[in-house]
């Protein structure tokens, strides 16, 4: 039996031997994407295209214009809420099995970067603040997907902690900020044989070099291939490869998507003139090849069997266990037999499951809140729904009950007819023109109004176009659309207008959109169509006299607040952390009831709980994806322990947030703040947030009475600390033993405080268990700017344990010799 050595070295040969039978102009075409999401295919080397997909909370699939129904899991800061390497890989299992049934090689997940600023748009796609606690979970899930033969691509590469200009601006990063806070995840990425890796949009100035992420030999080829060692591909974001010499010896292998690009011609040219060595697109295209044989993209791999998973029972179990507990009353919580519960909350009648943008995903279905409670409640209780305000700035996508099909006209150039089409009922169409003779296409369809009262009906399209309704000129846009307006998320928001109908009778109002088909470069050419519809209704006063009145007529109130794709998507970062319209109002007003409350956060990053203090139990509960209301009655009803952990700090106002800058000034963000983010500012600065990091009441209580240094350490220190936890409530629960390192005193700036490790535990009631919780060398160390190395400064470090960041009862000191 070979051993790993002679195999890898067996198969390195392999793939050099196709490579030497490859000619110049098949090898250039390799190293760009086919289309947008499939590889080249090169059959006389047994190569066939390799397919990626878009999956941060998702496996999406490898069609934009007919998406395949997909799993839409919990936001990643779900998963890190859990502080669980178990369940990290048992979602990376659930990622592969999704992949595998799509026919997808590649993921492009997970998201590594840190959550800098609560400001981010993106911030819910990440999974903490923290770097320790990133790495982990982000590694856990890298080896699960890629146990199965489907590769991870973590991402972005590096600095990218902004919406904001993100495709341009320069993050001004230092050496020692980058070592010890944002490469840190990636390395360890690395070191869970991360098999692709994706570049970012920005660019980084670390010192040695100032240049776009899809250009940085420095960060790229020297650090990332060189001293971590990886040997995957690195990929650009999507357009985000511009140039071609600068890109091609900046270490990046695949420019996405296809089949345009900077390389191509321009790069054959490139090397035949000799501006890049042969020897470098051989490089690139040995990795390709190498990934293609880990995912069994080549003739002789072994391709592994999908994974047995229970894909909506893990995504159901995931969704309830990283509920966070911000406040808890035993007496009303888990629910115990209600006779009459009022669902109140904008997000009760419309639960925000996933975050806007890339990593939104088409799911076959959604439990709403309304349908997991009526479900696990039955028909012995009554159960009342109202939305009790207004959250959202625009009005919701028109209800398909209320359309007809669509019918589309396809015209060339000269105004001919090319072909006519159709699209199912609904309010938005993705709209691709039937061949590649066709400019414009003109989409009619009829939206019907039956109730009296004033209507709000709106006509929003990507690109130049003239839309009506009954005829009359509702809006004409007059700017061309390009692929700068995918990057920004534009297509999910498209311009357009809204006007208010009076209708007294019945109405079916047509609607006629005139639209110019846009070229998005890389990106192709379509379009979409959105139909937004607000029926007559109360007013938000009204709403909120009827939320009261069944509150007032209910055992319990259960409120639901949060956010939406108004707030946190891709493409935008966030302009006030508080929460929209009237939804604090609304829980104050119920509370002020009397009925017993509970209140859920629908919501992926941190926004303003001025009441968090005044009701009697507070559930965060993410972006919980499909199973969104199965989960929630879970929790409540008391089948699955809500055993989440913030995985960043939640402020309880705007002005103490340490980081609150995410647009960059003239172009340049700079990290002044160095290695001081997330939890260890708040530390620093002795701030006080609503809640701190690594919080989480769960069900039950906890008491850490010691922690040790385990008696194996040696002289080493990589160390294992036993921390003593019991459980001192009346539930069983799970223990999560955060420790954090208290520096010694020294020249240098350190947090005051670091997390160094973490570990789970489940305990029975009034049971005490010892929790291993492994150190690593790291946590002790510093980057040594002057020698370009890792060092330990010696002296007597403090290891804190307990149950958050502002919660450490208990410490152990290590001594580290000079």
């Amino acid at each position: 039996m070979s051993s790993p050595q002679e195999t890898t070295s067996i198969v390195e040969k392999d793939l050099r031997d196709r490579l030497l039978r490859l000619d110049l102009q098949t090898k250039v075409s390799m190293v760009t994407g086919a289309t947008s999401w499939l590889l080249t295919a090169v059959p006389q080397i047994g190569l066939r295209a390799v397919a990626l997909s878009d999956g941060p909370a998702g496996v999406r699939g490898v069609s934009d214009i007919d998406p395949t129904p997909s799993a839409s899991f919990p936001s990643p800061t779900a998963l890190a809420a859990t502080w669980d390497l178990a369940a990290a890989s048992e979602i990376g299992d659930a990622f592969a099995a999704e992949a595998h049934g799509q026919g997808v090689d590649v993921v492009l997940a997970p998201v590594i970067n840190l959550q800098r600023t609560p400001f981010g748009g993106r911030h819910f796609e990440n999974f903490s603040e923290d770097p320790l606690l990133v790495g982990a979970i982000g590694a856990a899930v890298v080896r699960a997907i890629q146990s199965h033969g489907i590769a991870a691509t973590p991402k972005h590469f590096i600095g990218n902690e902004t919406e904001t200009e993100r495709t341009t601006y320069l993050a001004h990063i230092d050496e020692r900020t980058l070592r010890e806070v944002y490469l840190a995840p990636f390395n360890d990425a690395v070191d869970a044989g991360a098999w692709a890796m994706m570049s970012a949009y920005n660019g980084v100035d670390d010192g040695v070099e100032a240049a776009p992420m899809s250009e940085h030999g420095h960060l790229v080829n020297d650090v990332l291939k060189g001293e971590f060692g990886f040997d995957g591909v690195m990929m650009s974001d999507w357009m985000a490869a511009r140039r071609t010499v600068e890109t091609a010896l900046g270490g990046l292998d695949l420019a996405m998507p296809g089949p345009l690009g900077p390389w191509g011609a321009a790069l054959l040219s490139a090397i035949r003139t000799g501006t890049v060595a042969e020897s470098v697109l051989d490089d690139k295209v040995l990795r390709i090849l190498r990934l293609a044989h880990r995912v069994g993209a080549l003739d002789g791999a072994v391709t592994r069997p999908a994974p047995s998973v229970d894909v909506p029972a893990v995504l159901r179990r995931l969704a309830a266990r990283s509920t966070v507990v911000l406040r808890r009353s035993d007496d009303i919580f888990p629910l115990v037999a209600p006779r009459r519960v009022a669902l109140i909350g904008p997000n009760a009648v419309e639960a925000f499951t996933q975050g806007g943008g890339s990593a939104h995903v088409n799911p076959a279905y959604v439990v709403s809140p309304e349908q997991g409670l009526r479900a696990a409640f039955g028909s012995d209780v009554t159960l009342t729904v109202d939305s009790g305000c207004s959250s959202r700035l625009t009005q919701p996508v028109v209800d398909a009950a209320r359309t007809e099909e669509w019918t589309l006209e396809h015209f060339d150039a000269h105004n001919g007819l090319i072909a006519t089409t159709t699209q199912p009922a609904g309010g938005q169409l993705r709209i691709t023109p039937a061949s590649a003779a066709v400019t414009r296409v003109v989409i009619r369809g009829i939206v019907q109004l039956p109730e009296a009262g004033i209507h709000d009906l709106g006509v929003f399209a990507l690109g130049r176009h003239t839309s009506t309704l009954d005829g009359a000129t509702l809006h004409m846009e007059t700017e061309t659309a390009t692929g700068e307006d995918v990057l920004t998320s534009s297509n999910n928001n498209p311009p357009g207008a809204t006007t208010n109908l009076d209708v007294t009778i019945p109405r079916a109002v047509a609607v006629c959109i005139d639209l110019e088909i846009p070229n998005l470069d890389d990106f192709g050419r379509w379009s979409v169509v959105v139909i937004r519809h607000g029926a007559p209704g109360p007013s938000d006063a009204e709403r909120l006299q009827q939320a009261v009145a069944n509150a007032q007529r209910s055992d319990v109130a259960i409120v639901v607040v949060g956010t939406n794709d108004e707030v946190e998507s891709e493409g935008f970062d966030r302009v006030s952390l508080a929460l929209t319209g009237g939804q604090d109002d609304l829980v104050r007003a119920v509370a002020a009831t009397g009925t017993p409350t509970i209140v859920v956060v629908n919501a992926g990053a941190p926004v303003l709980l001025p009441w968090v203090d005044d009701v009697a139990t507070v559930l965060w509960t993410f972006f919980p994806g499909q199973e969104c209301g199965h989960a929630l009655a879970d929790v409540l009803t008391g089948l699955v322990e809500p055993a989440g952990r913030l995985p960043w700090t939640l402020p309880a106002r705007e002005i103490d947030i340490p980081e609150r800058a995410s647009k960059p000034t003239d172009g340049h963000l700079y990290y002044s703040e160095g290695v001081i983010v997330g939890h260890r500012a708040w530390d620093t600065l002795k701030r006080e947030p609503a809640r701190p990091f690594g919080f989480g009441l769960g069900w039950t209580d906890w008491q850490v009475t010691d922690v040790q240094v385990s008696d194996d350490a040696g002289t080493s220190v990589d160390r294992t600390v036993m921390v003593t936890v019991r459980n001192s409530g009346a539930r069983a629960g799970t223990a999560v033993a955060q420790v954090y390192l208290e520096p010694p005193l020294g020249a240098l700036v350190r947090p005051v405080r670091s997390l160094a490790g973490f570990a789970t535990a489940h305990a029975e009631p009034g049971e005490t268990v010892k929790i291993a919780v492994p150190i690593r060398d790291r946590a002790f160390q510093v980057w040594d700017v002057s020698r370009h190395e890792w060092m330990t400064p010696s002296g007597r470090y403090r290891l804190h344990a307990g149950t958050h960041s502002r919660d450490l009862p208990v410490s152990v000191a290590v001594e580290i010799a000079p």
